[in-house]
């Protein structure tokens, strides 16, 4: 499927690996320049390159923390122009309730809602003034169903999706979309170190998957791939009718009809 962007330029954050990776593959292989990130320098210029040579797509690596100023502003640099925005990045580590503490309740809120605010608020202007614009924050289904220890990720990811929500309206006659995609269990690094706990605490880590997977309907974690997809469509010329919309992706691990 042609998805319209060949020779777009596109910034995809804190995707030197997992589900940030897979849109910038998803992008690239659609024709689009993009630009990457993450904070360990040698594993991004290792991922750039591997994207370069399995796409044949321009790729640019900005590494950095996004939540210093001036590694968004280095980003900006190296695409001011970009007419695709897909904001990521790492959340607050599980915290019982009684243990946060101001402190990290603002950390998470840096990471998870005023971060992709601000990359927003840089290129939106410019998406505008061109006529097409596509943003995709990717956020998390604990936004749909928070869990326990999630909260600080949770509660920040919930406020960006509503601080968003009248933009994404207002700009949409303009060819420019925000919407977000909440992800449940995929096959990433991530839920990889969550059943290296479950071991850690005695349960082995192939029990741990087995029991997880069992969970969700789908009977299995979603491949990246598969949610890269679904970011290349709604940065797609195809998805102007699209915004201000929240897609779940879980394998229909969340119970609800809405």
């Amino acid at each position: 499927m042609d998805l319209g962007i060949k020779g777009r330029r596109a910034i995809v954050c804190a995707s030197s690996r997992g589900l940030g990776r897979a849109c910038a593959v998803a992008l690239a292989e659609a024709g689009c320049a993009v630009t990457i990130n993450g904070r360990d320098a040698a594993r991004l210029a290792e991922a750039a390159a591997e994207i370069r040579a399995a796409t044949g797509a321009e790729v640019f690596a900005v590494a950095g923390d996004l939540d210093d100023p001036a590694v968004r502003e280095a980003l900006i640099a190296a695409c001011p122009d970009a007419d695709i925005l897909v904001n990521n990045n790492g959340g607050p580590p599980p915290t019982a309730f009684a243990e946060l503490t101001r402190e990290k309740i603002l950390a998470g809120l840096e990471a998870n809602m005023l971060t992709p605010i601000a990359l927003i608020q840089r290129l939106l202007p410019g998406m505008v003034a061109r006529r097409f614009g596509r943003i995709v924050n990717i956020t998390s289904s604990s936004v749909r169903a928070p869990l326990p220890g999630l909260d600080a990720s949770s509660g920040a990811r919930a406020a960006l999706t509503a601080f968003v929500a009248a933009t994404a309206r207002a700009n949409v006659r303009r060819n420019v979309t925000i919407n977000s995609i909440q992800p449940g269990a995929f096959d990433t690094d991530r839920i990889r170190v969550t059943l290296a706990r479950a071991a850690a605490n005695g349960e082995d880590a192939a029990t741990a998957r087995a029991r997880r997977e069992a969970s969700i309907p789908a009977g299995r974690f979603g491949r990246p791939e598969e949610f890269g997809a679904l970011c290349a469509f709604l940065a797609s010329a195809s998805a102007g009718y699209i915004t201000g919309q929240n897609l779940l992706i879980d394998g229909g691990a969340f119970p609800g009809a809405f």
